[in-house]
């Protein structure tokens, strides 16, 4: 994925637009990533170090150097590297300055420290040549990995990830995205939201009156609205654009701080149904143990991801991460959904109370992470949802108590 160093952006007033390529500046792009392609192509199996000397001997104009860089980060992205020969390293280095600290110790006045005869002694103990000793000494090290199998594409697709990757570059500098999303399918809705969770993103989900009904709103915390890590939440969201892409249309508004002064700009983007749907994106890893633990416990319960979309009209809606069902008991079916809230914030928690306290027909129930300090009294009573808070792991024995208090 590309930084936001590598960006070609331009402000104009309090907006920052991301520079596209023209038909011309398109063809010297292709030729440039010919380039480099061909140039990895004829790298496999020599260091990384070597790789990016390559990169950098490619003569462009003065004004492609940041195009170049990019299409040679993204490239580099594609490249398998590996340390030589599965060597450790470390125990290299270990066993050299070991030698050579005994070996100056023992020097007389006037000796010298004997390099090559320390290198010698020490690949004659370990079976292998001073050269081949001299790569395992610093194998570990970045520029030393060796440049295994290219995972290779066209030009015209490295150009198009290129500039693909500029505006999902761009929210790893966002406080805050809204997303106006219109889904035909329900199904790409779902995975949608779907995806979303599997990120981790903080967000909230509400109607949108974006080109009349049936739209949704997202609004998404973005990684400089947090106090730690940064890096890896703006990875995160930038990987929302791709699950975008598998709806009819959508508009993002993202709230950035850009350049070196992190200037607080607005960037906007518009697309929809340009790409492949994004896959199915798999429960998160807590939800996954739990499932199998609640399996485990072999009560009535029935549990199974879930597919449906709770809203209640005007006020917002849920999208739970399992069902737990079980046989007829007598109406209405035993059917209880359960939402997993263990990274959200506050205001998402409650949120979800208002949407049970304001009518949801559905019976649900929340758990909710203890850092969070948000009571279990706070959906008492006979309410059709619960809170179940936890501290590290989920408890399926206290999820099935829960069902059963629900379901009664």
């Amino acid at each position: 994925m590309l930084t936001a160093d590598l960006v070609n952006a331009r402000r104009r007033g309090r907006e920052l637009h991301v520079a596209t390529l023209d038909a011309e500046g398109r063809g010297r792009a292709r030729a440039i990533a010919a380039d480099l392609l061909a140039t990895a192509s004829s790298y496999v199996g020599r260091t990384r170090e070597d790789l990016e000397l390559a990169f950098a001997a490619i003569d462009v104009g003065p004004r492609e150097y940041r195009l170049k860089d990019g299409l040679a980060k993204l490239l580099e992205d594609r490249c398998d590297f590996a340390t030589g020969d599965g060597v450790d390293a470390a125990a290299v280095r270990h066993d050299v300055f070991t030698f050579a600290s005994a070996a100056r110790a023992a020097l007389g006045a006037g000796d010298r420290f004997d390099r090559p005869a320390v290198l010698a002694a020490v690949a004659k103990q370990r079976g292998t040549s001073v050269e081949a000793l001299e790569r395992e000494l610093f194998g570990d090290l970045r520029g030393a990995q060796i440049v295994g199998a290219l995972d290779a594409l066209s030009p015209d697709a490295l150009v198009e990830a290129y500039e693909y990757g500029q505006s999902q570059a761009v929210l790893l500098r966002a406080v805050q995205v809204r997303v106006d999303v219109r889904c035909a399918s329900a199904g790409a809705l779902r995975e949608l939201f779907r995806k979303l969770k599997f990120l981790q993103l903080l967000h909230t989900v509400s109607p949108s009156t974006w080109k009349g009904e049936g739209a949704h709103r997202l609004v998404i915390d973005g990684p400089f609205s947090l106090f730690e890590s940064i890096t890896k939440y703006g990875l995160k969201l930038a990987m929302v654009l791709p699950a975008l892409d598998g709806c009819d249309e959508w508009r993002l508004e993202a709230d950035v701080r850009w350049g070196k002064e992190r200037e607080p700009l607005v960037f906007r983007l518009a697309g929809g149904s340009t790409r492949a749907p994004a896959e199915v994106a798999p429960l998160p890893d807590e939800v996954q143990t739990l499932v199998r633990a609640f399996t485990a416990l072999g009560t009535a319960w029935r549990v199974t991801a879930n597919r449906d979309i709770l809203e209640l009209p005007g006020v917002g809606l849920s999208i739970p991460d399992l069902v737990f069902e079980r046989p007829y008991y007598g109406p209405p079916r035993d059917r209880v959904y359960l939402e997993v809230m263990g990274y959200w914030s506050r205001d998402a928690v409650w949120k979800r109370v208002e949407l049970v306290q304001r009518g949801l027909p559905h019976r649900i129930l929340f758990a909710v992470s203890a850092r969070l300090r948000v009571s279990e009294e706070v959906l008492e009573g006979k309410l059709p949802g619960a809170l179940y808070v936890y501290k590290q792991t989920m408890s399926a024995r206290a999820i099935a108590e829960r069902l059963d208090a629900l379901a009664a």
